[in-house]
């Protein structure tokens, strides 16, 4: 009974894997992997990935792949094999000695096709491209079988020699694989199996002249890799046919594929054709751009791995295609942050104080909580001086009847010192706020008034000759709509972009201990938000900082909340 509701408790994957260890099969062995493309930067759906792969390895005590599936040389490079590399440990996972290459398999891949030709289930095609998807048919429509269907094994064994020595120019020929042509899936009508790509590889250079297609490698490398469970998207379900037909024609191991739904993500687009556009028309400033739904796009934005591991965990695995709400992945980073973010006062967009009853030489340091979630942090000191900054957005001259900040004559609290009250409002020849001039409270040092008189708001400030000036960077998110890619009137998904998705300040101040601030940790902005370095475009004494994400779901009013 108790191992019936554990296994129900497990999602369908964790319950097939349960159910095959008690009945021994693979002699109990859990091998997995994660198959990236290096075609692109890995997302955030990628991510969901390499969780359910690396984790049921670890929680099943197995094994877990990194392999790249590298079969076309045209869109793949190092700088994208080095940066998924860097995306998986970053998220805490460790392949240890297992790291693989389709490209490590092409003798075997080639050695295969052979056997398929000789025992006349694959062919030399010399049709065109338009011609072999002319005669490939429709979802209603059969296909077409080629003319250069029934060659010989002989003369297709010949030709695909010469394919492989580099004889013939790119479309002359293609090798496929002889199924059916009338097959309800289309990828059972004779599928490409090699095409000729007078290419040089990013790891085997110029030594092949042809290329195995991804349905031809993909199966193949899993077997060959002695993979238990094949872990794969949705959309790879209509291929498992005819990977089983590979692997059953060839008589090698046959690993199981099991299928589950993709992640999708609202106000999010992660088609990797989509963001490479994004990228090479220069909407976003490259695949690490904090707004990209890209791991490094969340690394350098300042996201946690913690968050993003829990993210995946939360959403879970299903068999269903649904859209995830962005929100809980935003949830997800707030309650990780919260726990372990140090905090820290930075004003934004500064106004400046003079309190004119304090003296005029003096200066003294206040106790600040470093974060009220975890004792262990500790406290830290913050300058205070007569002249401070505080947000514009905290004071108003004739404020609304429920504005509790600071306005002429109310008081306030200063967050950690003392209160102040407004006494005079200074304004340039334009009729501009430039300064506030206010008083101090001296016995209310710490922030509590020794008659018990309360206040009704509480804003933060920093000390303007001690603040630190730099540029903080406010991060949106990238699209205004929360399914960019289904417009129903057929707009393309750039029209949705958010132009707010990114706002640059460059005169802000912060407390002085931000003056070494490092990429990596990451600082709660009192009020305004959370924070980190931008690792990329900050220098020593000049950092800027990116803002991860709000304090509050800022959309939430846009969804009826």
């Amino acid at each position: 009974m108790e191992q019936d509701t554990q296994r129900k408790s497990l999602d369908f994957i964790r319950a097939i894997i349960t159910e095959d260890i008690a009945n021994n099969k693979n002699e109990g062995r859990v091998a997995t992997r994660f198959p990236p493309e290096p075609n692109g930067y890995l997302h955030i759906g990628h991510a969901k990935s390499i969780c359910l792969n690396f984790g049921v390895a670890e929680e099943f005590g197995g094994t877990c792949n990194l392999r790249f599936d590298d079969t076309n040389p045209t869109k793949e490079d190092t700088e994208y094999v080095e940066s998924i590399m860097e995306d998986v440990k970053w998220l805490g996972y460790d392949w240890g000695e297992r790291l693989y290459y389709a490209s490590d398999y092409f003798p075997n891949l080639y050695e295969y096709a052979v056997k398929l030709i000789k025992d006349g289930k694959a062919y030399v095609d010399s049709l065109s491209a338009e011609e072999i998807r002319q005669y490939r048919g429709t979802l209603s429509e059969p296909g077409k079988e080629s003319p250069f269907r029934n060659r010989s094994a002989e003369e297709n064994l010949q030709l695909f020699d010469r394919m492989k020595e580099g004889e013939f120019e790119e479309g002359a020929h293609v090798l496929r694989a002889k199924i059916d042509m009338a097959s309800g899936n289309l990828n059972m009508r004779d599928p490409i199996m090699y095409r000729i790509l007078k290419q040089s590889h990013h790891r085997t250079g110029d030594t092949w002249s042809i290329y195995p297609m991804y349905d031809f490698a993909h199966g193949q490398s899993d077997s060959l890799e002695k993979i238990t469970h094949s872990l794969c998207t949705l959309e790879f379900e209509d291929h498992r046919p005819l990977y089983d037909w590979f692997i059953k024609e060839i008589g090698i191991y046959a690993p199981r594929q099991i299928e589950f739904a993709r992640l999708n993500l609202t106000y999010t687009v992660l088609s990797k054709r989509k963001l490479i556009q994004l990228v090479q028309e220069g909407r976003v400033s490259g695949w690490d751009d904090p707004r990209m739904p890209t791991i490094s796009g969340f690394r350098r934005r300042g996201y946690t791995p913690s968050s993003i591991r829990n993210f995946c965990e939360k959403i879970g695995v299903t068999k269903q295609d649904s859209l995830i709400d962005v929100a809980l992945l935003e949830h997800s980073l707030r309650d990780d942050l919260n726990k372990s973010a140090l905090r820290v006062m930075g004003v934004l967009n500064p106004l400046k104080i003079v309190i004119t009853n304090y003296p005029e030489d003096m200066s003294e340091e206040l106790d600040a909580v470093n974060n009220p979630e975890d004792e262990t942090a500790g406290k830290r000191k913050v300058p205070f001086s007569k002249e401070l900054y505080i947000e514009r957005d905290d004071f108003m001259e004739d404020p609304p009847k429920k504005f509790y900040r600071l306005s002429p004559g109310t008081e306030v609290r200063l967050r950690y010192a003392y209160f102040i009250i407004c006494r005079d409002v200074i304004k340039n020849e334009e009729g501009e706020i430039t300064e506030l001039h206010c008083t101090y409270d001296p016995e209310t040092r710490g922030g509590n008034a020794s008659d018990g008189r309360k206040v009704k708001a509480t804003i933060h400030w920093v000390s303007a000759k001690d603040a630190v000036k730099r540029e903080v960077r406010l991060y949106d998110r990238l699209f205004t709509v929360p399914e960019p890619e289904s417009d129903k009137e057929g707009k393309d998904f750039t029209e949705f972009l958010n132009p707010q998705s990114l706002t640059l300040l460059k005169d802000c101040y912060l407390e002085p201990s931000l003056a070494d601030a490092k990429s990596g940790i990451n600082y709660q902005f009192e009020r305004l938000g959370y924070f980190s370095v931008d690792a990329v475009d900050s220098k020593d004494g000049k950092q800027v900082f990116n803002r991860t994400v709000t304090l509050r779901d800022a959309w939430a009013k846009f969804k009826g909340k």
